[in-house]
C-alpha cells in the first residue's frame, strides 16, 4: 500500500514539476526573474523529493521481496521439522536391534532352506548318480537305432488311378 501511495504521489510532483516550468518560462517572458528564479528553486526542491520517493519505492520493494523470501524459508524449515519428526517416529518403530533380528531370521531361514536342499540333493550317492548316467546313455543308444533298410527294389512306375470325371457344376439361378 505504501509503495503504491509513493507512486502516486511521484505522479502527482511530476505533474506538478512541468506546469512549474512552464510557469517559470512565462515568469521570464514577462521579466519576472526573482519569481522564476523562486519557482525554480522550489522545482529542484520537489525534483529531490521525488528522488527520495524512489528511494523509498526501492527500498520498500527490496523489504516486501525479503519478507516474501522469508516466508518461504519458514515453510521450508516447518517442512524439514515435520520430516524430522516423521523419521524419528519411524525410527522409534523399527529400531537398529529391530532390523538386526529380522535380518538374523532371514539368513537363519536361507541356511535353513539351503540344508534342506542339499540332504534331498545328498540322498544319492556318487554310484546312485554313475548309474542313473548308465541308464540315460542306454535310453539315448535305444532312440539312436534305425529301423533296417528294405532290400528288394522299388517299383519302377506307379499304376495310375483313373481320373474322376468332371460333374457340370449346378449353376445358380435367381429367385424371381
Amino acid at each position: 500500500q505504501q509503495r503504491d501511495k509513493l507512486r502516486q504521489y511521484q505522479k502527482r510532483l511530476s505533474l506538478g514539476l512541468e506546469r512549474e516550468r512552464a510557469l517559470a518560462r512565462q515568469l521570464l517572458r514577462d521579466g519576472k526573474k526573482e519569481k522564476a528564479m523562486l519557482l525554480l528553486k522550489k522545482k529542484r526542491y520537489q525534483e529531490q523529493l521525488l528522488d527520495k520517493t524512489e528511494n523509498q519505492i526501492s527500498n520498500l520493494e527490496r523489504m516486501v521481496q525479503d519478507i516474501e523470501f522469508t516466508q518461504i524459508e519458514m515453510k521450508v524449515i516447518e517442512g524439514l521439522k515435520i520430516g524430522n519428526e516423521c523419521l524419528n517416529k519411524m525410527h522409534q518403530v523399527m529400531s537398529i536391534e529391530e532390523v538386526e533380528r529380522i535380518i538374523g531370521e532371514t539368513q537363519d531361514a536361507v541356511e535353513y532352506q539351503r540344508q534342506i536342499d542339499e540332504l534331498l540333493a545328498g540322498s544319492l550317492t556318487e554310484e546312485d548318480e554313475d548309474a542313473i548316467l548308465e541308464e540315460l546313455n542306454a535310453i539315448t543308444q535305444q532312440q539312436l537305432e534305425l529301423p533296417e533298410v528294405p532290400s528288394e527294389p522299388l517299383p519302377e512306375k506307379i499304376s495310375e488311378v483313373s481320373p474322376i470325371k468332371n460333374r457340370p457344376k449346378p449353376e445358380l439361378v435367381a429367385a424371381s
